[in-house]
C-alpha cells in the first residue's frame, strides 16, 4: 500500500499576516484614539464656552501668548464647587428659591428648566439609585433567558396586588444599548442572580455577548475576560 504523504501545512500569505495583524492591532487602538478623541472633544466644547467669559486678567492666555486646553474645564469645575458650597448655606438656598420663583413666572423658561433640572438631578443624583445586582430572567418566553438588572424590591399598590409575597423591580436592558430597556416586575423566585458584576453584565449585552466575564474559578486563576469563539 502507498504511504500517505503527509501534506505540510500551508504558511500564510504576507497579506493575510497583514489583515490580521491590522484588525488585531485596530482592537486595541480604536478604542484608545475613541477615547482620546472625546476627551480632547469634550475639553474643547467647554473651553469653547467658559473661556470667553473669564476676564483677560484671570486668563493665562494672556500673559502666554497661547491658549491652555483644559482652563475652561478647570474654571468650570471651581465655579460649579463654589455654587454648590453656596447653596448648602442658608443663604444660598434662598438665593436658589428666590431665582427658581422668578424662573417659574416665565413659560417657556419653566419648562425648559424643570426639564432640565428633573435629568440632572436624576443623572448625578449621588443618591444609592444604583443596579443592586445582574440577574437573569426568562423572558420573553419560557426556555429563553435574559440578562436584567435588579433596581429594588418592589412595593406599594404593585406588590399588594400581585398573588406573589416578594417580587423584584427588574430593569431589562436592550442590545446594544443599555440605556434603553422594560422595567419588569418578577417574582423573587423567578429571578437568578448572578456572581457577575453589573457593570460586567452591561459589558456584556454592549458587546452582544461577544465579550464574557470569567467566572469565580477564573478570576480565583487570574484569568481575564476574552471575546466568545
Amino acid at each position: 500500500m502507498a504511504k500517505k504523504v503527509k501534506r505540510k501545512p500551508k504558511k500564510a500569505s504576507v497579506f493575510h499576516r497583514l489583515r490580521t495583524n491590522f484588525f488585531t492591532g485596530a482592537v486595541v487602538v480604536a478604542p484608545v484614539m475613541l477615547t482620546s478623541y472625546l476627551i480632547w472633544w469634550a475639553i474643547n466644547l467647554v473651553d469653547g464656552m467658559i473661556v470667553p467669559w473669564v476676564p483677560k486678567i484671570y486668563n493665562p492666555s494672556t500673559y502666554l501668548g497661547v491658549s491652555i486646553p483644559g482652563f475652561g474645564v478647570i474654571v468650570f469645575l471651581i465655579f460649579t464647587s463654589a455654587v454648590g458650597a453656596l447653596t448648602k448655606g442658608l443663604f444660598g438656598r434662598q438665593l436658589l428659591r428666590l431665582g427658581e420663583n422668578f424662573v417659574d413666572r416665565m413659560p417657556v423658561v419653566r419648562s425648559i428648566y424643570n426639564a432640565l433640572k428633573q435629568i440632572a438631578e436624576t443623572v448625578l443624583s449621588q443618591s444609592n439609585n444604583s443596579f443592586q445586582n445582574a440577574c437573569v430572567i426568562e423572558y420573553p418566553r419560557k426556555g429563553i433567558w435574559a440578562i436584567a438588572f435588579v433596581s429594588t424590591n418592589t412595593k406599594g399598590e404593585v406588590l399588594e396586588k400581585m398573588p406573589y409575597d416578594e417580587m423584584l423591580s427588574v430593569f431589562l436592558p436592550t442590545t446594544p444599548n443599555p440605556t434603553s430597556g422594560f422595567l419588569l416586575f418578577v417574582p423573587r423566585q423567578d429571578v437568578v442572580l448572578l456572581d457577575m458584576t453589573v457593570e460586567e453584565a452591561a459589558k456584556l449585552i454592549i458587546s452582544a455577548g461577544l465579550v464574557t466575564p470569567p467566572t469565580k474559578a477564573e478570576i480565583a486563576a487570574g484569568k481575564k475576560p476574552v471575546p466568545a469563539k
